[in-house]
């Protein structure tokens, strides 16, 4: 037979007063790590895009794109975050007692390290990416070596800076200078492909937090 003293402690264990700072470190853990990895991811990718604006504007507002990817994060972050925050109760007003338990303090802690942690894996790989990608775009755009004495190095075509160099170099003969766009297609689908699935990884965290955060226990 259960001694009747230890039921009457049972409650306070299962739902001691600290138990809400476990379900508030879950909604600092969601917004402040997703908003620091999407902070990183456009820091990376936005110097890259000036730089490469210097000499091409018309080209910014197409590499744009690992910003906005960027800036997705922290609204994943803030879902998550006010989700939580929401399914957190106020203690009871007459008898002060803590209804919110140490289960679903830490299944909110674990939702919003899953959002909050995957949020930032993934703006660093967006912004290192992104910041990679944009400059290899710009390169080939400015017709610019990496290897000095290679400039001409062959498989690569020279790029016009504007469709009249494009129809100087057709009426002169210099076909070489056609395949120009497309390198730097190539090279811009090869970041958009690698930019969508660094993303997917916050999307991932994102839908495990919301299915961890429906788990709860009230005493």
């Amino acid at each position: 037979m259960v001694d009747p003293g230890i039921m009457d402690h049972l409650p306070v264990s299962q739902c001691p007063s600290w138990a809400t700072a476990l379900g508030y470190m879950g909604v600092a853990s969601a917004v402040c790590l997703s908003n620091w990895g999407s902070a990183m991811g456009t820091w990376k990718a936005g110097v890259s895009i000036v730089h490469t604006g210097i000499r091409h504007p018309s080209s910014v507002m197409k590499n744009v794109i690992p910003i906005v990817m960027a800036g997705v994060i922290g609204i994943y972050g803030l879902i998550v975050g006010v989700i939580l925050g929401q399914a957190i109760p106020v203690p009871d007003s007459t008898t002060r007692d803590n209804v919110y338990s140490t289960y679903s303090g830490m299944a909110h802690l674990c939702a919003g390290l899953c959002c909050g942690v995957s949020g930032l894996a993934a703006g660093l790989c967006i912004g290192i990416v992104g910041d990679y990608g944009i400059r290899a775009v710009g390169y080939r755009a400015s017709q610019i070596t990496l290897f000095p004495g290679e400039r001409e190095a062959a498989g690569y075509a020279t790029i016009p800076d504007s469709q009249e160099g494009a129809d100087a170099a057709e009426s002169s003969g210099n076909t070489a200078g056609m395949g120009g766009s497309e390198d730097q297609n190539k090279l811009f689908v090869g970041m958009l492909i690698m930019l969508i699935f660094s993303e997917a990884l916050a999307l991932y965290g994102m839908i495990v937090a919301l299915i961890v955060s429906q788990h709860h226990y009230e005493c």
